[in-house]
């Protein structure tokens, strides 16, 4: 359960305020006023603050609830602009393109492809096979994940497919990423992007029915604060 202890205003308006910031093109500007027209004044920085605050802990409530995926996988890393140098967003799908998992990143080296392949695991379980493309430091970072599986007695390891054209799913995923943050023109510090795509990550889960099928986008959302 998500704390709101000491939060000025009530947990559904914060809730709210965050859902619509994640989910629709609107500057904190825009988000203000159309909180204004609802009779709730607030200012742009305060709305800053709340998706910095809780948009990481609902991503968390989001990856341990969502739906069990498909056991073939695909990955890849679209850039991201911060303070002015270009980072990773690792993400991956699976063949349905049901997200497994996102994680920012300031290098794409074998370090942080291992640190994502191993996340994933803990929040996924074991995959058949990974699809990736031709880098190398992903190569390395399956190489390191199936060689600490062997180590506690796992005896398959996770088949690696160097394909660029399979991984087609999770490229076309990356739109729906891109669309919400080519409007923010950049982040100013590496914090704040990676709360911030936390709850674009899960507003594009939900928008695929990962949580639950049917029913209210923000309901959903909500409920991964409860």
């Amino acid at each position: 359960m998500i704390s709101f202890k000491g939060a000025q205003y009530p947990k559904d308006v914060i809730l709210f305020a965050v859902f619509f910031y994640v989910r629709y093109g609107v500057s904190y500007r825009d988000l203000e006023e159309i909180l204004a027209e609802r009779g709730v004044s607030v200012d742009h920085t305060t709305l800053n603050r709340w998706v910095g605050r809780y948009s990481c802990a609902i991503a968390e409530a989001a990856r341990r609830r969502k739906a069990p995926c498909s056991r073939s996988w695909r990955m890849d890393e679209p850039y991201i602009k911060v303070k002015g140098s270009w980072v990773y967003l690792y993400r991956a799908v699976d063949k349905y393109g049901k997200t497994l998992d996102f994680m920012l990143s300031p290098r794409r080296n074998k370090p942080a492809a291992t640190k994502f392949f191993a996340r994933m695991l803990e929040a996924n379980g074991l995959p058949r096979k990974i699809v990736i493309d031709k880098s190398g430091a992903n190569t390395a970072g399956i190489k390191a994940i199936n060689k600490m599986l062997k180590g506690f007695g796992c005896p398959i390891p996770i088949e690696m497919v160097r394909h660029k054209y399979l991984n087609n799913i999770v490229e076309q995923d990356h739109r729906f990423i891109k669309r919400r943050t080519r409007p923010m023109l950049g982040f100013k510090s590496f914090v704040s992007p990676a709360s911030t795509l936390d709850g674009i990550e899960v507003a594009n889960m939900i928008r695929k029915d990962q949580l639950m099928p049917g029913g209210c986008p923000f309901c959903h959302f909500a409920e991964l604060a409860a």
